[in-house]
């Protein structure tokens, strides 16, 4: 499965491209407890399809009973164009949540409040540009004006935060999170697969023919090089995580050197303490590595779940990353002398 932002805009532009009238909504702002993070997006036509969240389903479903109901009610066939409720016009800004009848309306926790900005009929042929430049692999910014909908967009050089001011709607659209796993054994293949669900574009390296004639994940791409050229190839940015999981020094310890030399969110390998204990060992003994150089590679790698199958593994260690592309600080993150109210640092890590 694609990244969610890609999907929605890319079936934005299809529905503009064939001349349906629709909706693109955007989470601007949130108050208290929130379904959905700022800078989420959903696409609505006027036929009522839906392509994206702004909420856990309420806020959508009033949406579609606010812009599509009219044109529901003709019939799509031989319908009167003018029925249709998407207005046209400049976009408009909506909250929801913001007493506690419409947040029990809506579905929202406690407390929680969000605001939309409503864009009608995006122009097909700019969703077109930013869709390709996407899929090309590039960051790229949407800056909507407020006062009539015009939009521009330029490439940008790093992710940065949604930015809305009385003038302007600026908006970071980046492209895939990419996965690079070293070893197509069964744990990559379930990694793998939680991995595509979750957006990541995810790529296999295994030069061992005897486990990649196995391999069962057709989405992932698998290629047969040696994993520390395959690194350099890949070119790890900040949107990668970099994954080593065949258990062999030959092939992981060259791979994770190079993947910590890149600016990737998440460098691990897979192994008991004891096992990633000796890795280090290695890596400063052989390769001329310091105990700070070696600072931002995981292992034992994992949330600690008492996992012991290979989908249960891939489990923890999805989780994991997950949480570092989130900014969640782990517990197995926390310093010993910064650890409150009786946490077990024992438990901490996947394996042990």
């Amino acid at each position: 499965m694609e990244n969610l932002d890609v999907m929605v805009l890319r079936t934005l532009r299809d529905w503009r491209a064939a001349g349906r009238r629709a909706l693109l909504a955007t989470v601007v702002r949130t108050w208290g407890s929130s379904p959905r993070p700022v800078g989420s997006i959903m696409a609505l036509n006027e036929l009522g399809a839906v392509s994206g969240s702004v909420s856990g389903g309420c806020i959508e479903d009033d949406l579609i009973d606010r812009h599509t109901r009219a044109y529901a009610a003709v019939g799509p066939q031989g319908a009167d164009r003018h029925a249709h409720r998407i207005p046209s016009g400049p976009p408009v800004l909506v909250k929801y949540g913001i007493t506690a009848d419409e947040a029990h309306r809506f579905g929202l926790p406690c407390g929680g409040t969000l605001e939309l900005l409503l864009e009608f009929d995006p122009d097909a042929a700019l969703l077109e540009q930013l869709v390709g430049a996407l899929a090309q692999g590039r960051l790229m910014q949407r800056t909507l004006r407020l006062s009539d909908g015009a939009v521009s967009l330029q490439p940008a050089q790093a992710p940065a935060d949604l930015l809305l001011d009385g003038q302007q709607l600026v908006n970071t659209f980046g492209p895939e999170f990419r996965m690079l796993i070293i070893g197509a054994g069964p744990l990559a293949e379930y990694l793998s697969t939680m991995a595509l669900f979750n957006g990541f574009a995810v790529t296999v390296c295994d030069p061992r023919e005897e486990y990649r004639g196995a391999w069962s994940v057709p989405a992932a791409r698998l290629l047969t090089g040696m994993p520390d050229d395959v690194v350099r190839e890949f070119g790890p940015d900040a949107r990668s995580c970099v994954v080593a999981l065949t258990h062999d020094p030959k092939l992981d310890d060259l791979a994770l050197l190079e993947a910590l030399q890149s600016e990737a969110f998440y460098v691990g390998g897979i192994g008991s303490r004891r096992n990633n204990q000796a890795r280090r060992q290695r890596l400063i003994e052989h390769f001329d590595q310091s105990e700070a150089g070696l600072a931002r590679l995981r292992g034992p790698i994992g949330i600690y779940i008492g996992s012991k199958t290979p989908p249960e593994i891939a489990v923890s260690v999805m989780a994991e990353i997950l949480a570092v592309k989130n900014g969640v600080r782990l517990p197995r993150d926390v310093a010993v002398g910064e650890a409150k109210d009786g946490l077990d640092l024992r438990l901490v890590g996947a394996q042990p």
